[in-house]
């Protein structure tokens, strides 16, 4: 087994949910787990309950079949009765056709059952991980996230559309083999049922064992799909800096240890199964032993009942064969609904408040009041900062990589609440407000520029799906795009690759740019959003933005202080506070930080 020589590199960041935690110890499955499951069973508890009255009729039904063997060994076959014998095998056909029967309506209704939940846990998972605040997605890698919704759900599946059949179906046939054969014939009963605690004891020396293998598989599966959820993401970068064989060497580590972890299952299960084989056959062999003896001494226990009772005894062992398989599917998806539950058990870090007012159409009037907030519970990132965006502003946040801009901007989007301090829009607490209220009311545009899989069209009517075709055209007009969009192969109607990789930079940019427009905002964030633009592009994109930002308040963080000089107000952030504000031009009189960071990007120097 290789040493993991380079770890992975993946963790939770502060206040996010640890996927990745390691937990080897042996604990119980919470029972919170299993009502949880039981919740999204219970709307279809009819169907199951009929697929649990033909699981009796299938039990009944293979009960049939040994009786029908042992009157033709005692009565019929000695007797060479032709008509008794023909009788028997009708019976026996119908008996099975009976059987087919039943099973095939308990299997579909059970697997309709079965998907129905998946597809019910799925919706559940994705709308409550919508709902979720950053810090969640701040801790939690892509990988594991999907691994959730995904195998994870899978697991699940497998559990309620095959297994759960097997489970109910099964146990009800065991009830029925022992009460049958304790009215057949109570000495062979007993003796048979000499191997249960035998049995007993091999279930639970192999419990918690098969728990805790498939709970290290599903967490090393895990490692695996957010490891290559993360290198294709940046595969560009890995190859920049052409670190495919680190890369590589990462990926053999968490692979080999997932294979390890496999094999671990692997081996579990192959032991556990041939130990209910030897219990199967010591129970055969005290039938065969006992029931022999009994012949013997004329205690009046015939062949064929010696021989109904090992077709018994074999139909007795065979539905506890095939529980230790469902018990490894038990195994596989409790561990797997724990996953899905700790994700569900997740609390929005940012929610409304009860009785939080709907915004109408907001003036534009931004206030922020002796904000103090930091990602960090011991590390503040913005103290006591205190900002002001007019109705129809454009305001600039500028500074030094690291100063608090962007956190700013997070706090006004509402991603995060500040820990002591407030955000007003026209006076009004954000955190009395609806977040989808105020969130609507938003067009933002980031230098990390993400466009969805689809067209063209459909990427700048996100923020609007409403818009006409008319509108998405004005909006992307507006912003300067609409000529290279008319050279695309299909215009509007060209499908982009995931995150619009098939785009330049600054096309994508632009995408954004007239996204956020087409949602018609009454505030506007800008984060950096010029960075990747070239200058006679950003030039087209100033003189569009002059007429868009008439009648909206505007946030712009930007880097090259070349581009805000016509800002409203000009705020520079330095650690975590608003060192300098004003105009461009009383900043440049100023002579401060501002115009020290002015001069040094004109000059170059």
């Amino acid at each position: 087994m290789r040493a993991n020589r380079h770890g992975t590199g993946l963790g939770a960041g502060p206040g996010g949910l640890r996927l990745d935690a390691p937990d080897v110890r042996l604990r119980a499955i919470p029972r919170r787990v299993y009502r949880q499951i039981f919740l999204f069973v219970r709307p279809y508890l009819g169907r199951l309950i009929l697929a649990a009255l033909l699981m009796a009729v299938t039990a009944g039904v293979s009960l049939v079949g040994p009786k029908l063997v042992q009157v033709a060994i005692d009565d019929f076959i000695p007797e060479r009765d032709v008509a008794g014998l023909n009788r028997v095998a009708a019976a026996f056909f119908a008996a099975a056709l009976l059987g087919w029967l039943s099973s095939f309506g308990q299997s579909y209704l059970v697997s309709w059952v079965g998907q129905t939940v998946v597809c019910d846990v799925r919706d559940a998972l994705f709308r409550h991980l919508q709902t979720l605040s950053l810090r969640f997605f701040d801790g939690a890698a892509t990988g594991r996230i999907m691994s959730r919704l995904t195998s994870d759900v899978d697991s699940i599946n497998q559990l309620v559309s095959s297994g759960l059949v097997t489970l109910v179906a099964d146990s009800l046939l065991l009830v029925a083999i022992v009460v049958t054969m304790l009215r057949m014939n109570a000495r062979l009963a007993w003796v048979s049922f000499l191997t249960i605690p035998l049995l007993l004891l091999v279930l639970q020396f192999f419990r918690t064992r098969v728990r805790e293998a498939f709970r290290e598989q599903r967490r090393r599966t895990a490692d695996m799909n957010a490891h290559l959820a993360e290198s294709i993401t940046g595969i560009r970068v890995t190859q920049a800096f052409a670190r495919e064989a680190q890369n590589q060497a990462v990926f053999e580590d968490i692979n080999e240890a997932t294979r390890q972890a496999n094999l671990r299952a692997t081996f579990t299960w192959a032991a556990f199964f041939p130990a209910i084989e030897v219990v199967s056959a010591l129970g055969v062999t005290l039938v065969l032993w006992y029931g022999g003896r009994l012949i013997q001494a004329g205690f009046g226990v015939t062949v064929g009942q010696v021989t109904a009772f090992i077709l018994y005894l074999n139909r007795f062992f065979q539905p506890i064969r095939d529980l230790s398989q469902v018990y490894s599917l038990l195994q596989s998806a409790a561990v797997s609904a724990e996953r899905i539950v700790e994700v569900l058990d997740q609390k929005p870090e940012v929610q409304d408040q009860p009785g939080a007012a709907k915004l109408g159409r907001v003036v534009g009037e931004i206030r922020f009041e002796e904000v103090t907030f930091g990602y960090d519970p011991a590390r503040p990132v913005l103290e006591r900062v205190n900002l002001t965006a007019l109705p129809g502003e454009t305001v600039a946040l500028v500074g030094l990589t690291g100063a608090g801009k962007s956190t700013i901007i997070h706090l006004l989007a509402r991603f995060y609440d500040p820990w002591a301090g407030r955000v007003l829009v026209d006076g009004r607490d954000l955190r009395e407000v609806t977040q989808h209220s105020w969130r609507s009311q938003l067009g933002i545009v980031l230098q990390d520029t993400f466009l969805f899989s689809g067209t063209v069209r459909e990427n700048i009517r996100f923020g609007n799906p409403g818009a006409s075709d008319r509108q998405v055209e004005e909006a992307a007009r507006a912003v300067g795009a609409d000529d290279f969009i008319r050279r695309l192969p299909q215009g509007y109607d060209t499908r982009v690759n995931e995150r619009g990789v098939s785009l330049s930079l600054g096309q994508r940019q632009l995408i954004a740019f007239a996204r956020a427009l087409c949602a018609d905002p009454a505030v506007l964030i800008l984060d950096e959003a010029t960075a990747s633009i070239d200058p006679y592009t950003e030039w087209q994109l100033q003189m569009a933005m002059q007429r868009l930002l008439e009648g909206r308040t505007a946030f712009v963080i930007a880097h090259r202080l070349s581009t805000v000089r016509r800002a409203d107000r000009i705020y520079l952030i330095h650690d975590g506070r608003v060192a300098e504000a004003g105009s461009h031009e009383e900043l440049m009189a100023l002579n401060g930080r501002y115009a020290a960071l002015y001069r040094g990007q004109y000059t170059g120097s």
